[in-house]
């Protein structure tokens, strides 16, 4: 009777050991040294298109035939050491499938079992297909280079626009206004690119992130479905903010009359054409020097739209006419991100004068230190009593104790939602704005009803945001 059990638990441990070995998608081999004969189970065959069964093992040669010639070298040095010294051992490598001729990345566990002098007798183990892991892992390592390539560039326009900015203004306070614009228009056109995975952006939805915000009602655009390059959406963005920054401080939307129309038509040999025209405004006049608003639309949009720009200053309005090849145009993907959602308090009008907060206690939430530092510093010159500023979670959390008339908040705080804070302040009717990187076009994060300053921000729109806030209505 005790025989049978143990005959049946055996059996129970066996069907244990299959049942884990097939979920774990393993396959079993065993090599008898001294037979020098390889077993090959039905499993480990379709793993690696070996043939199931018995095979000669031919010192390990026969295995080694089907290792990529690059790996040869180290798994036979490596089995050789293991079996003078080791019991147990892993290693990974690439095997070519003899079937198909795929390349698969194995990982091996083996165990020598020896005799009672310690001579190895046989070599018992397991191999799994890591493919898929490894291919993860490459991609993963390209994204992240990819993301470096990126950084990098963007960095370098930042610094060539910076200092191109600084050799054609006046003052500091001219210097400011006008680069954080330009950064701004960046920063929207990569906010597109990110939404369409940088495959490219729409001329529509790049014309409504520059001209949706400014002078409400002035504005329009039409024009066919066209879909640009990365480096063309870039170029385009920036154009547009020039234009349409002209426009406010000189131009048609610089008067309540003023309007400005953005038409693009598509060409026979395959780019298209962009019409900015002015209507309604003053009367223009050529401008007496060469700022580098012009220099961008006359050489580097020119340049990387593979096309050139045409200005003229009609006294009635002015008329601007981009052509851009084919290079500039990109496929459309199947499917598109949404248009971006156009909200005029995020670009705050500070043409009243600077906001005032005096008296107003301001909680900052942002875990970035320079731009909490710069936010601390602007609302404070608003005449605000900072609360703050709260770098993590539970720091702002823990601020909420004390008299508070309106906040300032990140979306996300190194990697953890400010959804708790939010609904903290909503539940006491304290109003906030979220001042973010993050590109949502359902509106403010988590569905508040809140306004969204986009990074990158002027600090002036910030306190003029929150002066908006605290405002009686």
């Amino acid at each position: 009777m005790f025989g049978e059990m143990k005959v049946m638990r055996q059996g129970t441990d066996r069907e244990r050991l299959e049942l884990a070995l097939q979920i774990a998608r393993l396959g079993e081999f065993e090599w008898d040294l001294n037979r020098d004969v390889f077993t090959i189970t039905p499993r480990l065959a379709a793993i690696t298109g070996l043939t199931a069964g018995e095979m000669p093992a031919e010192g390990g040669a026969a295995l080694e035939r089907h290792i990529h010639p690059d790996d040869v070298e180290m798994i036979r040095g490596d089995r050789e050491r293991r079996l003078e010294s080791a019991d147990n051992y892993e290693r990974r490598f690439r095997l070519i499938r003899p079937d198909d001729g795929r390349t698969l990345w194995i990982r091996s566990a083996s165990r020598v079992l020896r005799d009672a002098q310690g001579k190895a007798q046989r070599i018992c183990g397991i191999l799994e297909d890591v493919s898929e892991r490894h291919l993860e892992e490459d991609q993963r390592q390209q994204l992240m280079a990819e993301l470096d390539h990126r950084v990098k560039n963007v960095l370098a326009a930042v610094q060539a626009l910076a200092q191109q900015t600084a050799k054609r203004t006046t003052s500091l306070d001219s210097f400011l206004q006008t680069f954080g614009g330009r950064l701004k228009a960046m920063a929207s056109a990569n906010e597109l690119l990110t939404a369409a995975r940088w495959r490219g952006a729409a001329v529509d939805h790049l014309a409504a992130a520059e001209l949706g915000a400014i002078a409400p009602g002035q504005t329009r655009w039409n024009g066919p479905d066209l879909f640009l390059t990365p480096r063309a959406a870039n170029a385009l963005s920036l154009a547009l903010h020039e234009l349409a920054t002209n426009a406010v401080k000189f131009g048609a939307l610089s008067v309540e009359t003023g309007r400005v129309s953005l038409t693009w038509t598509t060409r026979p040999d395959g780019g298209f054409e962009i019409l900015w025209a002015e209507s309604g405004g003053p009367t223009v006049q050529a401008p007496s020097r060469q700022g580098f608003g012009t220099t961008l639309l006359d050489q580097v949009t020119g340049r990387e739209l593979n096309g050139d720009t045409t200005v003229e200053y009609r006294p009635a309005g002015v008329r601007v006419r981009l052509t851009a090849g084919p290079q500039a145009l990109a496929e459309r993907p199947e499917v598109m991100p949404e248009a971006p959602v156009v909200r005029v308090t995020e670009t705050v009008s500070t043409s009243r004068g600077p906001a005032s907060l005096k008296g107003a206690r301001v909680l900052i939430v942002e875990d970035a230190v320079l731009l909490a530092l710069e936010l601390e510093t602007g609302l404070s010159e608003a005449g605000a009593t900072v609360v703050g500023p709260a770098y993590e979670l539970e720091e702002a959390l823990a601020l909420l104790d004390q008299p508070i008339d309106a906040a300032v908040l990140d979306a996300n705080l190194n990697g953890r939602s400010v959804t708790p804070v939010a609904e903290l302040l909503a539940q006491r009717k304290i109003p906030f704005v979220f001042a973010t990187g993050y590109g949502e076009t359902g509106g403010a994060p988590g569905g508040f009803d809140a306004p969204v300053i986009r990074k990158p921000y002027d600090v002036t729109q910030v306190a003029a945001a929150v002066a908006e806030l605290l405002a009686p209505h």
